[in-house]
């Protein structure tokens, strides 16, 4: 599908389906064609027959206009082992969970989401990490970890999404819950 020229709102649709797929699910859990697709995720992650504890997330992958994948990047304060001292991390993925809308449903406030191995590592990307298999090191990812880190993006600047299967990522560390917060807020 080229989309230059045109005004295509398919993958803005796409992630509104899922926002409110997610939204569903978490109000639950709150109380309050093809074997991979996004009408499969978000299918899968509203069924009633889905395993217990039920899935929270539909995670995408966005191609920007040129059809290379889109890398989302951001900082995050650690805290270097029980001292006080801190440093400063960079942050690349080309996986995101949709947040919410803004700016008139223009733009999504997206968060980074980051492979983790079967020991619990996070391997940072191979090959450069301009592909999106750079961050899925042979197969040893087994689930994917939530960053708090969000990014906010003009959903008319991509002309693709592929949707990963249904998952319930990882939180991250309430350190890092923490720093992001303070460092991107909106």
């Amino acid at each position: 599908m080229s989309c230059k020229g045109k005004d295509s709102s398919c993958v803005r649709d796409v992630i509104k389906e899922i926002i409110k797929a997610q939204d569903e699910v978490a109000g639950l859990m709150d109380n309050g064609c093809c074997d991979v697709s996004c009408e499969r995720s978000i299918r899968d992650l509203l069924s009633p027959a889905a395993e217990t504890p039920r899935n929270t997330t539909v995670p995408f992958i966005l191609y920007c206009k040129d059809c290379k994948p889109f890398i989302g990047s951001g900082v995050i304060r650690k805290q270097l082992g029980m001292s006080d001292n801190t440093f400063l991390d960079c942050l690349n993925s080309p996986i995101f969970r949709a947040k919410k809308f803004t700016n008139d449903g223009k733009c999504v406030k997206l968060e980074l989401l980051i492979p983790v191995t079967m020991g619990g590592s996070q391997p940072g990307p191979s090959g450069g990490g301009k592909q999106v298999c750079d961050y899925f090191p042979g197969s040893s990812i087994r689930n994917l970890r939530a960053t708090g880190v969000c990014i906010t993006v003009d959903l008319d600047c991509f002309c693709s999404i592929t949707c990963l299967e249904p998952t319930t990522p990882l939180m991250a560390t309430r350190q890092e819950m923490d720093d992001a917060m303070s460092q991107f807020e909106d």
